[in-house]
């Protein structure tokens, strides 16, 4: 079970997140998702949410891969390190789009039910991130 939630979760990042497939959120999300990551925007849960986070991502960042580090499966839960990476090709958080490269660290934990993600969990650098992009102010 632990290898086959190593896949699926890769999938997800790869093809939804990666690639931009949205259409696959409704064959790995589970009906009942709900993603805990600090920041995330109430709203729909299940596949729409993350249809709409795949979608927020996309339009703000071009070139998206996610590099696993690391990843430990155990029970029902995934968890793995994660480095994000790609270019700053459209509108973040106000901010026009600088062109520039990232690479941030992440630390991801998904938990499956029923061969499905069903929860999310995320500590992302942004502040790194945004240090990367250009974004924070000379005192930042």
């Amino acid at each position: 079970m632990s290898e086959d939630n190593k896949r699926l979760v890769r999938r997800a990042l790869e093809e939804m997140y990666g690639q931009g497939d949205v259409a696959l959120a409704d064959e790995v999300v589970h009906a009942d998702f709900v993603d805990h990551e600090p920041g995330h925007p109430s709203g729909p849960t299940g596949a729409e949410s993350v249809k709409q986070t795949v979608q927020r991502l996309r339009s703000s960042f071009g070139d998206l891969r996610f590099d696993v580090q690391d990843e430990i499966a155990e029970g029902d839960k995934v968890v793995q390190r994660v480095i994000m990476s790609g270019r700053h090709t459209g509108p973040l958080m106000g901010s026009e789009p600088t062109g520039r490269e990232f690479a941030v660290r992440h630390v991801y934990i998904w938990r499956i039910a029923e061969g499905k993600i069903v929860e999310h969990w995320g500590i992302r650098d942004d502040l790194g991130h945004l240090h990367q992009l250009g974004l924070l102010g000379a005192s930042g």
